[in-house]
């Protein structure tokens, strides 16, 4: 029988001794080039670098420019994270996007990154489940490969939060930054890939963290705008104490479900929102902080986008290495809660080659011919990409311009 890793199918098919593995055989990320610092902020909300790094960790942020969105920087990192899978494109059987900041209610952003990607047979979905969300997808993705579903599925974190942020609240415009994350799983009758899995949800903590308006519920109007109640709201002081908690408890639960215990696990990497909570959950697992992997000094909290972005630039930096098991766990709105341990198998080297073969320039997300958006980037915001800085590309054609017409008129 041929490896299923080098694009064999179907699954379903690699019956071996009855036991089919999602093993990680790609991964990529993408963040945008614009840097949000502490500095910056302290210029627009009544905050200091002092403040913030002591209470969150985070020196900075990335924001998404003008032409970027949710989907273009998911289809960045998912082409990554494929060069790095050396499978092409149309090999995936299921794209799962998680994010809680889609291009568009409708359609889901997992079918605008299918065509973006050049795939044209995959199943696409957006999945929930705010910050917890890639590990749900990652779950998911572990189950269709398991029951024979799938060969191949690509597993998207991507979020643009900077344009759902109130900069005049230093409560939460402090916090998040846009970025996306990505993992390719692949069918394997080999040991290793995803062991045990732990998901949760408390729904008694729903309205601890939320966006009060734009669904169903609270549909936009000039009422609901003139509240703000389009930005994010969040309770932090009990967020961050049930947080804490569920991220122990969760990863331990995964570990256990691995026949593993703590001390087996190399690298732990949770969701990036607050070195606060990661130093508790270190302690509270009774393991030092040089086994948690932290990168929101430089990034912030992107939600969905927060674990995969970690574990593939914690791939790429030495830090994983074959063989290693490591948990990926995360906590979000919902409340919700997610844990994965991973046994490690694929050549670390595989990604660095990636992020240097896609291009961001060279990725493209279809926009409608009907419809001319305006333009989504805050005030605040705009004020401050257009100051001068080191590195000034030209822009001039960067920006679509006026639509085409939807439908030609009849020919007389």
């Amino acid at each position: 029988m041929s490896d299923p890793l080098n694009g064999s199918r179907p699954a379903a098919a690699l019956a071996g001794d009855g036991r089919i593995h999602a093993h990680v055989t790609g991964w990529g990320r993408y963040v945008p080039s614009q840097v949000l610092t502490n500095a910056d902020l302290e210029r627009m909300v009544d905050t200091n670098d002092e403040w913030i790094v002591s209470r969150t960790g985070i020196r900075e942020r990335r924001v998404a420019a003008a032409n970027e969105t949710t989907a273009s920087m998911g289809a960045v990192a998912a082409l990554r994270a494929i060069r790095a899978a050396g499978i092409d494109p149309d090999e995936i059987d299921l794209i799962l996007l998680a994010t809680l900041t889609p291009d568009y209610w409708m359609p889901s952003t997992a079918a605008l990154v299918k065509e973006a990607i050049g795939n044209t047979r995959a199943a696409a979905m957006d999945v929930a489940a705010a910050c917890s969300g890639f590990v749900y997808g990652f779950a998911t993705a572990q189950a269709w490969i398991a029951s024979g579903l799938a060969q191949h599925v690509l597993v998207i974190g991507a979020e643009l939060l900077t344009r759902f942020l109130d900069y005049t609240d230093r409560s939460t415009c402090i916090l998040f930054g846009d970025g996306a994350g990505a993992a390719v799983l692949s069918a394997s009758t080999e040991p290793g890939g995803g062991l045990g899995i732990e998901l949760t949800t408390e729904p008694q903590g729903a309205y601890m963290i939320w966006l009060p308006a734009g669904g169903a519920k609270s549909p936009p109007s000039a009422e609901t705008i003139a509240r703000g109640e389009h930005f994010i709201r969040m309770e932090g002081k009990e967020t961050y104490r049930f947080a804490t908690r569920t991220l122990a408890s969760t990863a331990l639960e995964s570990i256990r479900k691995s026949g593993l215990q703590p001390d087996d696990i190399s690298l732990f990497i949770p969701h990036q929102a607050n070195i606060r909570i990661i130093e508790a959950v270190a302690k509270g697992l009774n393991l030092p902080m040089d086994r948690m992997f932290v990168n929101l000094d430089r990034y912030g909290n992107t939600s969905a986008a927060s674990v995969p972005i970690a574990m593939a630039e914690a791939v790429n930096e030495g830090r994983i290495k074959v063989g290693d098991r490591i948990t990926i766990v995360a906590f979000g709105a919902g409340f919700t809660s997610g844990a994965v341990t991973i046994e490690w198998t694929a050549d670390p080297a595989r990604g660095r080659d990636a992020d240097t073969a896609i291009r961001a320039d060279d990725v493209h997300v279809r926009l409608p011919v009907d419809w001319d958006s305006v333009d989504p980037i805050p005030p605040a915001l705009a004020e401050l990409m257009a100051r001068p800085s080191e590195v000034n590309p030209p822009l001039d054609d960067v920006v679509p311009g006026e639509p085409e017409p939807a439908s030609q008129p009849l020919a007389r």
